[in-house]
């Protein structure tokens, strides 16, 4: 294990009817004006924007709103939102869906006290020294940037991350009464999403993590199952919630703790998603499957342990590699048990733009992306091969 700080200062207020606290928490972090990011007309229909409304209007706070959030979000947007948060003095943003509206409302938190182009955080070109304060209402379990301190922002064929602990939200409002009627695809999304997240850590070279490698298992195991549910029963309030609780769980950075995560599988996907607009769970299923192939002729460790503890591979009966093959075939398994498309021909992609992607994902073959095995261009594009 390597040493480590951890914080996470969001506070979690879970459960039904748990929206109705927003007024107090607009009041606690006194707030004067407030900016609601959110997509489309869902959460009229939920109740969420009259609850939040109404709160401004008790509290006297002037009430600025953009329906205008879309998947793989745009710095465009961030920036037309960065210019009403500094016309009406906006001090604090509440985000309400997944993980492109928090994403966004956490750019544009960037954005607001700065007097520079907010696309400079996320190309690595400015620090902040401050930023407005974010706070999020859930309705859509997956990216976990509800209580993460990550944002990922698109630019044209430039889809890139900022990581900071200031724009981790004040607090993550999850009542899972607001999943209940997700369509089946974005739910299936979310659960590939999550158990991402869990397997990007997961594959790690840190040793002596016991307690995060059963951690990791063990929420490993929950996603598995409840997913499962709810593929049975969408209305499954109960996997709803487990669901809801395992999409922050799984990312805000308990499980990081004295280890080394990957992420190279996730960085491969974003210049999928980024170059083909497909959506990043689906994305992240069919990269995952891949991977875990390429990573068994190479090193396989770690694989061939989740594979004996998740799926009960006995040791015994074969080797390391053969292990983890297995698990690439399981966790392909349950993608497609998901509903989810596997490989890039079914998406209609082909090879196309595959040194393309390769260059931006390494900046031109000057850095490796990922830790586990640290990927170049050449192991990159034999990866996505391996998805076609």
């Amino acid at each position: 294990m390597i040493n480590f700080q951890y914080k996470n200062p969001s506070k979690i207020i879970f459960g039904q009817d748990s929206e109705k606290e927003i007024e107090n928490l607009l009041k606690e972090y006194h707030v004067n004006s407030l900016l609601l990011i959110y997509s489309g007309d869902f959460i009229k229909e939920l109740g969420i924007w009259d609850t939040v409304k109404q709160a401004c209007s008790n509290l006297n706070i002037t009430f600025n709103e953009s329906a205008n959030v879309v998947p793989n979000p745009k710095i465009e947007l961030v920036r037309e939102l960065v210019n009403i948060g500094k016309q009406h003095e906006v001090d604090f943003i509440l985000a309400v869906g997944g993980g492109s509206a928090i994403d966004t409302a956490k750019a544009v938190s960037l954005g607001i006290p700065y007097d520079g182009d907010a696309w400079d955080f996320f190309a690595g070109k400015a620090l902040p020294e401050t930023s407005v304060a974010v706070g999020v209402i859930t309705t859509l379990p997956s990216s976990g940037s509800e209580t993460s301190n990550a944002a990922i922002i698109s630019n044209d064929l430039s889809k890139l991350g900022f990581e900071d602990d200031m724009i981790i939200p004040k607090f993550a409002i999850m009542n899972p009464k607001f999943t209940l009627t997700l369509p089946k695809y974005q739910t299936s999304c979310g659960c590939a999403d999550i158990l991402s997240h869990l397997l990007e850590r997961y594959f790690s070279d840190t040793l002596h993590v016991d307690t995060t490698d059963y951690m990791i298992e063990g929420a490993i195991k929950a996603v598995l199952l409840n997913s499962q549910r709810l593929m049975t029963n969408p209305r499954n309030i109960d996997a709803r919630s487990e669901i809801q609780w395992l999409a922050s769980i799984a990312h805000n950075g308990i499980l990081d703790t004295g280890r080394v995560s990957d992420w190279g599988s996730h960085r491969i996907e974003h210049e999928i998603s980024a170059q083909y607009g497909i959506t990043h769970g689906e994305g992240m299923a069919v990269v995952f499957v891949a991977w875990c192939k390429y990573i068994a002729n190479e090193k396989p460790e770690k694989l061939a342990q989740l594979a004996n503890r998740i799926y009960g591979v006995d040791y015994q009966n074969y080797t390391a590699q053969e292990m983890a093959l297995i698990l690439a075939d399981k966790l392909k398994e349950f993608f497609r048990s998901l509903g989810l498309k596997t490989t890039l021909g079914e998406l209609g992609i082909s090879a196309t733009h595959f040194e393309l992607m390769a260059n931006r994902a390494t900046n031109n073959d000057t850095q490796t992306v990922g830790h586990y095995i640290p990927l170049d261009n050449s192991r990159i594009i034999e990866i996505l091969n391996l998805a076609l």
